[in-house]
């Protein structure tokens, strides 16, 4: 019975075992299941992550065609730097011909009558304040006051300067219309009915000649200054540009100097003599009138404007005597296609451009750097400050005259200043000597004033005022004199030049009025202190022009607008930031395109399921690859 029993206990324990081993089957059958599942995912990640690996391949190639696009654009950019210096240096090696002389000495003729009507009203003014007392008095039988006098002698003196801005205003729509040479043509016209008027004032025995001619002569002068720049910056050969750019204000001195030395009493300066001596302005308008014809017209204006290219290669073989002028078309062509989105601009688009509002303040500002100096109250009013100081009115005549000699003979030595050491230099010296001077000129009247009892300072006094005086306008002619109207016509292209042109002549007038007919108000109240707000201006402008002022020697047109449209102020494509760091933008791409590692290898078998389930849906292993970046197509 034992043996039974025993028996049946081992037959019991081999069926408990027997339910283990099952249990224990079904078990791993169930994780082999799981991990079956967690295989196939991982086969699916791991194609996955061989298609990722296929696009990152095409990224790569497409990374390595854009760096040889890269590449051979910076080919073509050498290329192309290499070929416009080369063509640059051809054009700096250009040179002065008769005809081209022959142009420029045609043109200039038009700023020689803005100087000379500028500077003749200056010595007659007495004889001039007697014309209108005298005939007041026939026409209504009684004196004019003295202060009434002097207020219609400031008319006819300012009111040269608002005809000056209506005809500046109009210059760039006549550039335009007509062209530079055809506009110049039309010019003569109102010269010479100025001129006639102001010489047939005391024969008609009216006053009101005098004031209507000078408003008629003004708009003259007015198309002059800003006609005659233009034409010259183009037609100027590179190199010549600077220095030519200065005869204007060559011929500016040389009409000034001529009416001072006419208007002494020895030769015009009497009562019979004076509206002879305002009635020669008919002389530039009748010479100009005669000579100009045989000019040709701007070849820039024929290329650029009108597209006459024939005409346009016509012109330069004239004006170049030579037969080899592509050099010019190249540059004349590079000018156009740098502003073809500009290529008729007007006022109030050219105020409203970002890339253009920057030269448009630049040029503002030099022209009123000139008008704001001062220099207008001493060729004005010399004779009076001359008198003021201590001079007999003999000797301020003759120091009148000095003026216009030095303002001669300094701008004859800045003409090859101009081109050798550079415009923004040149002002920069003119504006520091004029602040210095001016400051000197305040001393020496309050010095007399102070010491007005003692002969011997008045005398000394009286030499201090006039070499300070004089040393004011050398450093006027070494600057402002001449750079405002060059480097106006030099920071724009032919699209906006005109009606850039037009916006500065019209400041440069506004603020030629303002200064001549505030003057003598302004001598009234300040007295001894009338140059100090000239030096605080003049302070303004030296800070404004070392500030933002840019060089422009020896730059073509295109390059002059590239640093505009740059606004770090470089032109060259190499140098742009935009080149210098594309390759660097390449390699970092590429580095962030770098195949990313192999997924872990899956778990063994006795690894729980919950530690399988870990490993392939968690962690940073199971995270699925980053979307690549955007393709940038160059």
């Amino acid at each position: 019975m034992s043996m039974n029993l025993s028996a049946k206990l081992e037959e019991l324990q081999g069926g408990d075992r027997q339910l283990e081993t099952t249990a224990a089957l079904c078990e791993i059958r169930t994780q082999l299941q799981e991990f079956t599942k967690s295989v196939e995912s991982c086969q699916s990640e791991v194609s996955e992550v061989k298609r990722d690996m296929v696009a990152i391949k095409q990224e790569l190639e497409t990374v390595q065609l854009v760096k040889e696009e890269i590449e051979e654009l910076r080919e073509y950019v050498d290329r192309l730097e290499e070929h416009t210096q080369q063509r640059k240096l051809r054009l700096l090696e250009q040179g002065l011909t008769f005809f081209l002389s022959y142009a420029i000495f045609t043109a200039v003729l038009g700023m020689l009558q803005f100087g000379y009507n500028t500077g003749v009203i200056n010595a007659p003014g007495k004889n001039i304040a007697n014309f209108i007392k005298d005939v007041y008095k026939s026409r209504y039988g009684m004196d004019l006051h003295d202060d009434t006098v002097n207020r219609l002698y400031s008319v006819a003196v300012s009111i040269f300067a608002i005809g000056g801005m209506v005809g500046g205003f109009s210059g760039g729509m006549i550039a335009n219309r007509f062209g530079r040479k055809g506009g110049l043509l039309l010019n003569n016209v109102l010269g010479i009915g100025g001129a006639s008027l102001m010489g047939f004032t005391r024969i008609s025995h009216c006053y009101e000649f005098l004031i209507f001619g000078r408003f008629i002569i003004g708009v003259n002068c007015g198309l002059n200054t800003s006609l005659v720049p233009m034409y010259i910056s183009e037609i100027a050969p590179l190199n010549l540009r600077g220095g030519l750019g200065t005869v204007n204000q060559l011929a500016v001195t040389v009409g000034l100097l001529i009416s001072q030395v006419l208007g002494i009493e020895q030769i015009l300066g009497t009562d019979e003599g004076w509206p002879i001596l305002l009635g020669l302005a008919i002389c530039p308008a009748v010479l100009q009138l005669v000579l100009l014809p045989a000019c040709p017209e701007s070849p820039r204006y024929l290329l650029i404007t009108r597209q006459w290219e024939e005409e346009a290669r016509r012109a330069l073989r004239r004006l170049r005597a030579s037969n080899q002028v592509e050099e010019d078309i190249e540059e004349m062509r590079a000018e156009e296609r740098a502003q073809q989105s500009e290529a008729s601009i007007s006022m109030r688009e050219l105020l409203c451009s970002p890339t253009l509002r920057a030269p448009l303040l630049i040029g503002v500002v030099m022209q009123l750097s000139q008008q704001l100096s001062g220099i207008n109250a001493v060729i004005n009013y010399s004779t009076f400050l001359f008198t003021s100081s201590g001079l007999t009115e003999e000797s301020a005549k003759f120091a009148t005259m000095g003026i216009g000699a030095i303002m001669v003979g300094m701008t004859l030595v800045s003409l090859p200043l101009m081109d050798r050491t550079g415009r923004r230099t040149l002002h920069l010296y003119g504006l520091g000597g004029m602040f210095i001077f001016s400051i000197f000129i305040t001393i020496s009247f309050l010095i007399k004033e102070f010491f007005g009892y003692v002969q011997e300072m008045i005398d000394w006094m009286s030499y201090l005022s006039v070499v300070s005086t004089l040393s004011f306008v050398v450093f006027f002619a070494v600057g402002p004199g001449s750079i405002p109207w060059l480097i106006t016509a030099e920071l724009f292209s032919q699209g906006p030049r005109p009606s850039a042109m037009a916006i500065a002549v019209l400041v440069n007038w506004m603020a030629n009025f303002v200064v001549g007919i505030g003057f003598p108000s302004m001598k009234a109240v300040l007295d001894n202190y009338t140059f100090l707000p000239f030096s605080v201006f003049l302070a303004i402008f030296w800070i404004f022009t070392y500030k933002k002022v840019p060089e422009t020697k020896n730059k073509t047109f295109e390059e002059i607008l590239a640093l505009f449209r740059n606004s770090n102020g470089r032109d060259s494509f190499r140098d742009d930031h935009i080149y210098g760091s594309a390759l660097n933008c390449v390699n970092g791409l590429e580095q962030q395109l770098l195949p990313p590692p192999p997924p872990p290898l899956p778990a063994p078998l006795d690894v729980k399921r919950d530690s399988v389930s870990e490993q392939w849906s968690g962690g940073e292993a199971g995270r699925p690859p980053p979307r690549l970046p955007a393709t940038r197509h160059v």
